[in-house]
């Protein structure tokens, strides 16, 4: 793709800014090929028009995109160029307070004024062993690197630190040495790496002093090769330095100090051994006072020398050479004071008796007169002849000054010297590291020769380092055959030779220093006249004559000619060093009689190697003037050689570079000058490093990397098996210019910027599925919202309707009532109303319709007569009418009908003749006749309606007639009743009258009374309100009282408790404290003692070292020599007169412990002399007690009655000897009571040990016996042979006749009997376990054979392979060999439960049988039937003894006991076969027998053994997991079983019956447990350790970098220092790899039966091992700081956390430990803008510190351009928030911490008389009792 094409709308890009160099902006659209204008837009929203240059047509450069921003490495940055690098380095100094980044090869530190908390010994610890990649940039990780590559490669090492100063150098420098000594250690006990971190205070002290840009300036350079032997331990150190600064001893600039030493001396000086020095305040020293700034902010100057005086007496430079050093310097100091008084212009001379030059000659033992003289004159020697010539005061001073200078740089190289001599290695020099710490490029307003040296040697190691950066380039392409072209990069070699080549500027000036009257302007003249228009880099300035100018790498600098010369010869009078060389003070000649050899004036020769100029060649005879010849070795010359002399050592070794950076010129912490920072990083190479980088492929990625990060842009038929081939074939796509990459073996080139591309590819189909995503699920929440709203509002609706319906319903029912109210009040007053107008209306209805019926009836008779007499009248008239209207119509009629008839009879006439016509007229008769019918009937239906009609009216008229009469009737009975009604009406209007009276009397008597009564209950209810009002509030009274002292209670209580809890906790954490205290104290003597055991073992090898003829020992021998010359307790008490003769540096710590062991033991016997007479009536109460016993037991059949009765035998004739012995001491008592008696040497006393040693020894004699006895019979089994009888039979014979009584010989006959056919039975099964293990023994072999074959097979087919199918095919067999072992392993845990199985149905089968034997048993047998019985080869079960759960052994088979149990003994085969604790169960039966037996010796012998022999296991099979918890499990149960049969109460309340028998009688061993108890902290401590061993390369692997949520954290693209790869690999470690490491420690730990509190708090430890890797590794780590990995790291606890409920482990506090690991992983992805995120974040992070939780942000880096980075302002949100909070301001946990181990008391329910001792144990020399 061409860059054009990335200058879209949109794209950001770096413009030049005068202010800000370099300023951000974005373009506001597309760039065309042949615009010439960039339209942009600032970052503050200024839109610009950037006009491109008309020649080059450069576009400016494009910025990265935001998520490589922050990088730790610049080369992983896609675009690489200045901006880029200033702008990263910007973002991780400003935002993220990282002050280290990778530039490459190059780590580049910036100072941050502040001191940090990253260089503490947790931080060191945490880069220790770790690649470079993997952690953040650090100056540990370089010296990591350097240390691993010098072990690695077997190559010397070179650390380069250079920069301006003030940049940090020297601190660097530091802190590097300090990691070397820290983390490889010295090889001898002279702790040599204290001693190399000592010199650094000394050489601080004369070499550095303030300047205007640094408080702690180093003016000199140095190199410092740090030795290493074959272990790579630190032997020693030698120390080169280059070009002191002399001039500062003489003058200072402004604001600047002279050597620190000279203010640590005038603040010391009133101390009484620096009174003779005579010196006072800086200020009145002319050497000091220049500068006016004598005091450094927050430096006190008299603690550093109490510092300085201290790393000199570490170096062994003794308190004298101190005081003469001291001496040395006031001497300069009042030197400097030394006036000179003007004689005339060649002349001067120093005033009599000057105090500051008497002070000067006193303090050097010189004589005043003769320095006084040589300071105002000098010898001047011509061919012919010498004289004196006086000098001027000018010239005078100068030569103080030069003789000031001279003394202190020989005195800077003296003490260099020394320095070196104190480390100078004792052993040969293996390997070393060298740390340069050297001056950076430097320009002034004023330079002069120190700049000129300076940038010199800045040039040679510019070129150097140029050099190596395109080599490690071009070696990468060709270890990745990727094919490439010369680089182009600039060479400084031209601007080297003008320096340093034939004539060049040190020639000349050299050449010019030589001639008589050289000046420094005759010299400017001859450089003008050789170089000037001949050399491109040498230019002449337009307005001096006296200065030049060179073009260095870095920059141009002018050069001031004045002062080259003198500072070139460095001229110091020869007669002046002679005064001073015959000082009377030693230290003075010391320090210039050496000058001679000393090969350049500032530099020490190097103690550790010899250059090749000073080979050893026999002197000649010196030639006078040869010395002086030397010395006048120009400056220039020495340093041109020392400089060659470093690049030949840099060259020889391995170059690691520092380059260290100012940020700004003020001093001022964490604050970036973009100018300054420009000019440091192109002065230091940097940029020329990214130059040669970008150049060629300056970003690289992995197959699979790639793969990973790009696999988004791949379709699914484009991911092929092979990656390669799929990367290959995806580039092809994306990228069609093929010259932008280039496919190497293991890794894919890319030019610059295709990163960046192919990042906005990705981002593109991110950002595309991103949107689909959100698309979908903002769709589906909307829709989720939605249905949720609308399911809310329905429900709203649902309850308001309801709520509405219910109120329209109260409504309806309230407008009903009201209704219903209505009508009833209203049906009430319409009806009072219509009944009063009812009535009123009846009334005049009745007189209306009266009236009316009369007005009608006299109407209606008038109408009625009318109506008579119209009818009758009308009826004339219509009658008369009628008449004359018929006369008239039947006259017409019969006109008409004549006419008609007429007519019709000539019709007729017509028609008579047809027969129809006589039809016709009839029917037309029937016709009419019918409907004349018709009519009739109708007539007569009228007439009787109308008849019915008549007498209806005649009715209703009679009718109302009748009812007009009884109204008037009824109207005249109305008018009396009124009549009367009002009459009673008056009386009744009296009556009430008077009622009224009545009644207003009535109401004012009850109106009085009311008035009364309301006055009376007025009264009474203000007296009870009153009451009431008292009541209440002596109840509120007593309320809040009771309130107060339930408050106070209460409040007392959760005091008290709160107390208590806290006084609990506090005790808690003395406690643990204590505990931890004592256990480290514990650990510490451990580590002493076998440090002690390793030292004891040196001396006697030493010692038995065999001459040099002598033939050499087995090794195996001599190790085994020392495993079992292990000394116990006693034998160092016993071996005391052995342990006086040994060397006198043993003696000492051996001697107290004898001391109080013997102590212990004269102790011991006095209270011996006083239990003595008790111990014998015990004795004696025994014997009685046994012989009580023997009479009451009843007869006992068989060899046990012999064996018993022998016993008692045995026993009385004991008690008798004991009675005897016992009347003797009473006789010897009775005779002389004296005090004398009981005193050591008296009669009883004697006789007392005589009795003593007498019963011992008849016990010595007894236990022979009865070994001598087994020991035959056991022969005489072995002898008897099955069919060879006879000689048996005559042994038996004589046997048999030696015995008179029959029943003996029976008896005898019958235990002998059984005793054979018990040891033939054991004979058989022992023979028969030999043979099987034969058989398998044999089948292993068989087995191991052809796994042999199998492997050579293997072997020779691989051979044949290439190597990658090599390593896939030994894979592939790895897996099926441990397939088929998993398969054995499976098939035999099947047999193994079928056989335990088996056994268990057997068990319950034999414990039946048993039980009904017991029923049954038969009657006792006379002796003489057993005797008649033949003898047949039947084996008679033998009952079984009851056993007393002790353990008997001899005395001298104790070291066998230790050899078989401990010291021999396999774990995994007793934790598989046999019971848990098996050994300490053991050991404890021994011990109780030992007891029982009243033994001290053998107990503490036993004891003591068992605990040597457990050490000495512990120390030979120390870092085996199995060994160390199978004995921390033994030890305690051990110490559970002391404890368990104490016999004290506390230890018994969960024991059986039985068990408490068992308990120890004699002897109390609590001294024993806490020994017990210690050696159980110590196996504890060492399992810790093993654990941590190997957890510690899985933690890192599997919680951090192995992606178990494939593809959720994305690979972003690395840089030069390549990180391990997330990826998982066949090697590296995952999550489940730690969670089958820790199945198998629990499984080990469970299968040795440990304690399950035990287990629980190893688990504890476990997971705060795992907790802390993780987290310190997190804190380091900026890459590991994302959003995704916090998802990972959560996911993975939450994995650690199911295995802990798995394993029922959630209460052991385990899942504590995680806590702030689990918090980190939150803080990762919680969100982080707003306050309240703020608050959440410090509520959460309550298990982190500030320093962490400040730490986890500033490292949040975004691993894809979705996530947001942190913003500076919430960083400081946060800050504020907490700074309440007081917790350790250290930023990493102790990984290396130990929790406090205790071991509660478990008692054991196992029966001691049941245990087993298994043959395989080979302990047949024990005996069960």
């Amino acid at each position: 793709m061409a860059a054009s094409e990335l200058y879209t709308k949109y794209a950001r890009v770096w413009i030049p800014d005068p202010e800000e160099v370099w300023k951000s902006a974005e373009l506001l659209k597309d760039y065309k090929p042949g615009d010439k204008v960039l339209q942009l837009r600032l970052e503050e929203g200024k839109d610009l028009e950037y006009c491109l240059d008309p020649k080059t047509k450069e576009l400016p450069p494009l910025r990265n995109p935001d998520i490589l921003v922050g990088e730790n490495d610049l080369t992983a940055l896609s675009y690489l160029h200045e901006p880029a690098v200033l702008h990263n380095l910007k973002v991780r100094f400003i935002d993220s307070k990282l002050i280290y980044t990778y530039c490459g090869i190059v780590l580049v530190a910036i100072n941050p004024y502040e001191q940090l908390p990253i260089y503490g010994e947790d931080i060191i610890n945490a880069y220790s062993g770790q690649n470079m990649g993997d952690m953040d940039p650090h100056i540990f990780a370089v010296a990591e690197e350097a240390y691993k590559q010098m072990a690695r490669d077997e190559r010397n090492q070179s650390i380069i630190v250079s920069g301006e100063s003030g940049a940090g150098k020297t601190v660097s420098a530091k802190y590097a040495m300090r990691y070397f000594a820290t983390v490889s250690g010295s090889a001898s006990e002279a702790n040599v790496e204290e001693k190399v971190l000592a010199s650094n205070p000394i050489m601080e002290s004369i070499g550095n002093a303030k300047t205007t840009r640094n408080d702690n300036s180093s003016r000199f350079g140095k190199y410092i090769e740090i030795g290493f032997d074959k272990r790579y331990r630190i032997i020693g150190a030698n120390m080169r330095t280059y070009l002191l600064e002399k001039s500062r001893v003489v003058f200072q600039a402004e604001e600047e100090r002279n050597y620190h030493i000279f203010y640590q001396l005038c603040a010391s000086a009133a101390l009484p051994e620096f009174k003779t020095l005579r010196l006072g305040n800086a200020n009145y020293f002319h050497y000091t006072k220049q500068g006016g700034s004598p005091v450094i902010d927050g430096v006190d100057d008299a603690k550093e020398m109490v510092n300085t005086r201290q790393a000199c007496t570490l170096l062994g430079i003794s308190d004298s050479y101190q005081m003469g050093i001291f001496r040395i310097l006031a001497g300069i100091l009042h030197l400097g004071n030394v006036e000179f008084v003007s004689r005339d212009s060649d002349s001067c001379t120093i005033p009599p008796k000057h105090e500051p030059l008497t002070i000067f000659c006193d303090l050097m033992g010189v004589e005043y007169e003769e320095m006084a003289h040589w300071l105002c004159h000098r010898k001047l020697a011509t061919a012919t002849e010498t004289y004196i010539k006086p000098i001027s005061k000018l010239h005078a001073i100068n030569a103080r000054d030069a003789l000031a200078k001279h003394i202190y740089a020989n005195l800077f190289n003296w003490i260099v010297d020394h320095v070196n001599k104190a480390l100078h290695a004792t052993v040969k020099q293996h390997s070393f590291i060298g740390v340069l710490d050297i001056y950076g490029f430097e320009t002034f307003e004023i330079n002069s020769f120190e700049q000129f040296c300076i940038n010199y040697a800045n040039e040679k190691l510019q070129q150097q380092f140029n050099m190596h950066v395109f080599k490690l380039e071009q070696e990468e392409y060709m270890k990745e055959q990727i094919p490439w072209t010369l680089i182009d990069f600039y060479d400084n070699q031209p601007c080297i030779n003008l320096i340093e080549a034939k004539m060049g500027i040190l020639d000349l000036l050299d050449e010019e220093c030589k001639m008589p009257k050289g000046s420094d302007d005759t010299w400017a003249q001859k450089l003008y006249n050789t170089h000037l228009n001949k050399c491109a880099l040498f230019e002449k300035p337009r307005l001096s004559n006296k200065a030049f100018i060179i073009k260095h790498f870095a920059d141009k600098v002018e050069y001031q000619c004045e002062g080259f010369l003198e500072k070139n010869k460095d001229t110091v009078y020869e007669e002046q060093i002679k005064v001073l060389k015959s000082s009377k003070f030693k230290l003075l000649p010391e320090l210039f009689q050496d000058e001679e050899k000393v090969l350049s004036p500032t530099s020490a020769t190097p103690s550790g190697r010899v250059p090749l100029s000073r080979t050893a060649v026999k002197p000649a005879k010196v030639r006078p003037g040869q010395a002086s010849k030397e010395h006048k070795k120009t400056v220039g010359h020495q340093f041109r050689n020392s400089l060659h002399l470093l690049m030949e050592t840099l060259n020889a070794t391995t170059p690691h570079y520092v380059r260290c950076i100012k940020p700004n010129d003020f001093k001022f912490p964490f604050t970036f000058d973009e100018k300054r920072a420009v000019q440091q990083l192109r002065a230091c190479g940097v940029l020329e490093t990214i130059r040669i980088s970008a150049a060629g492929f300056p970003s690289r990625w992995t197959y699979q990397e790639f793969f990973s990060r790009y696999r988004v842009l791949m379709k699914q038929r484009d991911v092929l098996s092979d990656r390669k081939q799929t990367c290959k074939n995806v580039l092809e796509k994306l990228i069609l210019d093929k010259d932008k990459y280039q496919f190497g073996k293991t890794k894919i080139f890319f030019r610059a910027g295709q990163v960046a591309y192919l990042e906005k590819i990705r981002a593109d189909k991110l950002r595309a599925a991103c949107i689909r995503i959100q698309k979908t699920i903002r769709g589906w929440l909307m829709r989720k919202k939605y249905v949720r709203m609308r399911k809310a509002a329905i429900t709203i609706q649902r309850y308001v309707r309801g709520y509405q319906a219910r109120c329209y319903a109260k409504f309806l029912r309230r407008t009903r009532a009201a209704i219903t109210i209505q009508k009833f009040q209203r049906m009430y007053v319409v009806r009072k109303r219509y009944q009063c107008m009812r009535a009123a209306t009846l009334a005049l209805q009745a007189l209306l319709r009266g009236y009316m019926a009369r007005n009608k009836y006299q109407m209606m008779l008038r109408e009625h007569k009318s109506i008579i007499i119209q009818k009758h009248v009308r009826g004339w008239l219509a009658r008369v009418h009628y008449r004359r209207t018929l006369k008239a119509i039947v006259y017409l009629q019969c006109c008409y009908r004549r006419m008609m008839a007429k007519r019709e009879l000539k019709k007729l006439k017509i028609e008579a003749r047809s027969v129809e016509r006589y039809k016709k007229l009839h029917i037309g008769l029937e016709n009419k006749i019918m409907q004349l019918q018709r009519k009739i009937d109708e007539q007569n239906k009228e007439y009787k309606f109308l008849l019915e009609k008549l007498s209806n009216l005649e009715n209703t008229y009679s009718t109302e007639t009748e009812k007009l009469r009884s109204d008037v009737e009824r109207l005249r009975m109305s008018e009396e009743e009124a009549k009367n009604a009002t009459n009673r009406v008056l009386s009744l209007q009296e009556e009430i009258a008077k009622l009224r009276k009545e009644l207003h009397q009535t109401q004012s008597e009850k109106k009085t009374i009311e008035e009364w009564a309301d006055k009376y209950k007025h009264e009474t209810e203000q007296l009870v309100s009153e009451l009431k009002e008292q009541n209440t509030l002596l109840k509120t009274e007593k309320e809040e009282l009771n309130r107060r002292i339930h408050d106070q209670a209460r409040e007392i209580t959760e005091t008290m408790e709160k107390k208590l809890v806290e006084e609990t906790k506090q005790l808690e954490l003395d406690l643990n404290d204590e505990r931890l205290r004592y256990q480290n104290l514990l650990n510490e003597f451990s580590r002493l003692e076998e440090r002690y055991d390793d030292l004891k073992d040196e001396m006697n090898l030493m010692v038995n070292i065999p001459k040099p003829g002598h033939k050499r020992t087995d090794s195996t021998h001599s190790s085994n020599e020392s495993e079992y010359t292990f000394s116990s307790e006693i034998t160092e008490a016993e071996d005391l007169p052995v342990r006086m003769e040994e060397p006198s540096e043993k003696k000492a710590p051996l001697d107290m412990s004898l001391f109080l062991k013997l102590q212990k033991r004269v102790t011991e016997l006095e209270q011996e002399k006083q239990s003595l007479q008790d111990e014998l009536d015990r004795k004696e109460e025994q014997a009685l007690r046994a012989k009580a016993k023997e009479e009451e037991r009843p007869p006992i059949r068989g060899a046990e009655l012999e064996y018993e009765s022998l016993k008692r035998q045995e026993l009385e004739s004991e008690n008798k000897k004991l009675k005897n012995e016992l009347n003797e001491l009473q006789k010897a008592l009775t005779e002389t009571r004296s005090p004398e008696v009981t005193a050591p040497g008296a009669p009883a006393y004697r006789v007392l040990l005589d009795q003593l040693t007498s019963v011992s020894e008849e016990l010595e004699v007894r236990k022979e016996e009865v070994l001598i006895l087994r020991s035959q019979l056991v022969s005489q089994k072995e002898a008897i042979q099955p069919k060879n009888t006879m000689t048996d039979s005559t042994i038996l014979l004589e046997d048999v006749q030696k015995m008179k009584d029959k029943g003996e010989i029976a008896q005898a006959y019958i235990g002998l009997k059984e005793t054979n056919r018990l040891l033939e039975s054991q004979l058989q099964s022992q023979k028969k376990s030999h043979e099987n293990e034969l058989e398998s023994l044999r089948g292993e072999i068989q087995s191991l054979k052809e796994e042999n074959n199998r492997q050579q097979q293997l072997l020779a087919q691989n051979l044949q392979l290439p190597p990658e199918a090599r390593i896939e095919a030994s894979l592939q067999h790895e897996i099926t060999r441990l397939t088929n072992e998993n398969l054995d392993l499976m098939e035999q845990l099947e047999k193994q439960d079928k056989t335990v199985r088996k056994l268990k149905k057997q068990l319950k089968v034999f414990a039946k049988k048993i039980g009904e034997l017991e029923v049954g048993q038969m009657e006792n047998i006379s002796p003489g039937q057993i005797i008649d019985e033949p003898i047949r080869p039947v084996n008679i079960p033998r009952k079984e003894k009851d056993f007393q759960g002790m353990l008997e052994y001899k005395k001298e088979d104790e070291q066998k006991l230790v050899k078989n149990l401990i010291l021999e003994l396999k774990p995994r085969g007793v934790a598989v076969n046999l019971i848990p604790g098996l050994p300490a169960y053991i050991l404890f039966m021994c011990v109780r027998h030992a007891d029982y037996l009243n033994d001290d010796q053998k107990v503490r012998s036993l004891l003591t053994s068992t605990i040597n022999g457990i050490k000495k296991v512990l120390k030979k099979r120390g870092d085996d997991f199995e060994t160390v918890s199978f004995w921390l499990s033994n030890t305690c149960r051990f110490l559970h079983c002391l404890k368990q049969y104490s016999g004290e109460e506390g230890f018994m309340k969960h024991n059986t019956p039985r068990q408490n028998e068992h308990c120890l009688t004699n002897f109390d061993l609590a001294e024993y447990r806490q020994v017990l108890s210690d050696l159980a902290i110590q196996i504890y401590q060492q399992l810790v350790r093993v654990l941590e061993n190997i957890l510690q390369p899985m933690i890192v692997s599997g919680m951090l970098e192995h992606e178990t949520i494939q593809g959720v954290s994305g690979v972003k693209p690395t840089g030069l220092r390549k990180r391990t790869s997330s990826i998982a690999d066949e090697g590296t470690y995952t999550l489940d790899s730690i969670i089958r490491q820790l199945n198998s420690f629990h499984s080990v730990m469970c299968q040795h039966g440990m304690d399950p509190e035990l287990i629980k708090q190893v688990v504890k430890q476990m997971f705060y091992i795992i907790g802390a890797v993780t987290l310190n590794n997190l804190l380091l780590r900026k890459d590991m700081c994302s959003w995704s990995k916090g998802m990972q790291i959560r996911y993975n606890v939450s994995q650690l956390e199911e295995w802990l409920r798995d394993k029922n482990l959630m209460n052991s506090g385990a899942k504590e430990t995680l806590e702030p690991l689990i918090q980190a992983a939150q803080l990762l992805q919680v969100k982080k803008k707003t306050d309240e995120d703020a608050e959440a974040i410090c509520s959460m992070c309550n298990a982190l510190t500030t320093a962490q939780i400040v730490k986890v942000l500033n490292l949040y880096t975004p691993v894809n351009e979705f996530e947001e980075r942190v913003l500076v302002s919430f960083i400081r949100t946060i800050q504020m928030r907490l700074r309440d909070r007081k917790d350790s301001p250290q930023l990493l946990m102790d990984a290396k911490h130990i929790f406090p181990v205790t071991f509660p008391f478990n008692p054991s329910s196992l029966a001691l008389e049941t245990i087993q001792i298994p043959a395989s144990l080979g302990l047949g020399f024990i005996a069960r009792v």
